[in-house]
């Protein structure tokens, strides 16, 4: 399995260079292609980043500094095909990392985790055509669907999320999209550690009404291992957004369905949300209510390619839905502060399965403030609290980040 990997990763970056540069031979022969790679565009981002995680356990607190530089690389547009290869490194800054990383043994047990592991890697290289209609793509690749609650990129994260997959694509003058993606790697966010070989199917339609955005969904998750394991996922999901006299209003609803099975073990358990926004003036506002069902008590939920840290709070402590399931009603509140975006947001967690000793699952209280400066930089700060429920595993825990962003 690991040698079919290690093939799989040379092969993307054999595309990935072929894509970016060519063949000295191909590039002597052939001027339009000479001229697809002089029209090539250079991009990146520097994330400059302190994180420091505290909990209420025997775990000493997390101190970190990390920074992730990414460069990119897309080639000009010849008849239809462009090609990318991106790198990105991530890095100790000044010896500040005092954090662990157990998916990568990194000081594990010591201090509580920061999920930042230092790496280099290849995030995306691939080969893409597109005709206007029809797309299709090829190699690892940046997948990401709706608010990435079920398929993300994890971009919180130093380590972003990526596929090695083949990507179709649909799009009619009446913009119904359809895309479908195979799977066949997922490059996760603790460097090569974690990654898993895989044979996924997602399948993501959007089509426009006069009521808001439909979305209707498939996503079929398979661990390529000798044991059967199935994730099989199908919702529906409707946007919208509604100018009422003064106010600006946005809605959220959705709903899925979910088979689990792992071996002998064989769960069912529903998904829903609703959310409603709206702008008053500076401050916008939302108000919603998400739900992770639970089978039995046995089985929570499941969203393994999701970007999770968007969802039930930044403290990141329901990463995996508990067996209980998880009840999350939030409110926010966003505003412009001193020439930055100042964010609140509270989450109420309880459980769907209550039993006698479990019921409440905690509250977390979120604010940040965000700075633009000038066109390519932005500031941040951010905190998270979280007071714990009736779940003995987890703890009281405060998250404190502060980072400067630098794109070109």
């Amino acid at each position: 399995m690991k040698s079919q990997s290690k093939t799989r990763v040379l092969g993307m970056l054999a595309l990935a260079v072929a894509c970016a540069a060519g063949s000295q031979t191909t590039f002597a022969q052939s001027k339009t292609l000479a001229a697809a790679l002089s029209r090539g565009t250079v991009s990146g981002v520097f994330n400059l980043r302190y994180e420091e995680v505290n909990e209420d356990n025997a775990l000493q607190t997390a101190k970190a500094v990390t920074l992730r530089s990414a460069i990119k690389y897309t080639t000009g547009t010849l008849d239809g095909f462009t090609g990318v290869a991106e790198f990105e490194d991530i890095r100790v800054v000044g010896g500040m990392g005092d954090y662990s990383v157990p998916q990568t043994a990194y000081k594990t047990g010591v201090y509580s985790t920061i999920a930042d592991p230092a790496v280099t890697e290849l995030n995306q290289g691939y080969l893409q055509y597109n005709d206007g209609r029809y797309t299709v793509k090829v190699g690892r690749q940046d997948i990401r669907y709706d608010n990435q609650r079920f398929i993300g990129a994890v971009p919180w994260r130093q380590d972003y999320q990526s596929f090695d997959a083949l990507t179709l694509g649909y799009k009619n003058e009446a913009s119904l999209s359809v895309d479908y993606n195979y799977i066949g790697k997922r490059n996760r966010i603790f460097a090569q550690a974690a990654d898993i070989d895989a044979k996924d199917h997602l399948l993501h339609l959007t089509y426009p009404t006069p009521i808001g955005s439909l979305v209707a969904y498939g996503y079929l998750i398979r661990d390529d291992i000798v044991l059967e394991n199935r994730l099989d996922t199908y919702g529906v999901r409707l946007t919208g957004a509604k100018h009422v006299g003064s106010i600006d209003t946005t809605y959220l609803l959705e709903y899925a369905s979910q088979k689990s099975v792992r071996g002998a073990a064989n769960f069912k358990a529903d998904y829903y949300t609703v959310e409603g926004g709206a702008t008053f003036g500076p401050v916008t506002t939302k108000l919603g209510y998400e739900f992770l069902g639970s089978d039995r008590g046995l089985y929570g939920f499941a969203t393994p390619l999701a970007t999770l840290h968007l969802f039930q709070g930044w403290a990141d402590n329901f990463l995996a839905t508990p067996a209980q399931g998880i009840k999350d009603g939030y409110v926010s509140f966003a505003g412009a502060v001193a020439s930055g975006t100042l964010t609140f947001a509270y989450h109420d967690y309880s459980a769907d399965e209550k039993t006698a000793v479990i019921k409440d699952l905690g509250s977390e209280v979120n604010v940040s403030w965000t700075l633009p400066i000038k066109n390519n930089y932005t500031l941040g700060v951010k905190y998270a609290e979280y007071q714990k429920g009736d779940i003995a595993a987890k703890v009281d825990k405060g998250v404190f980040w502060t980072w400067l962003t630098i794109t070109f």
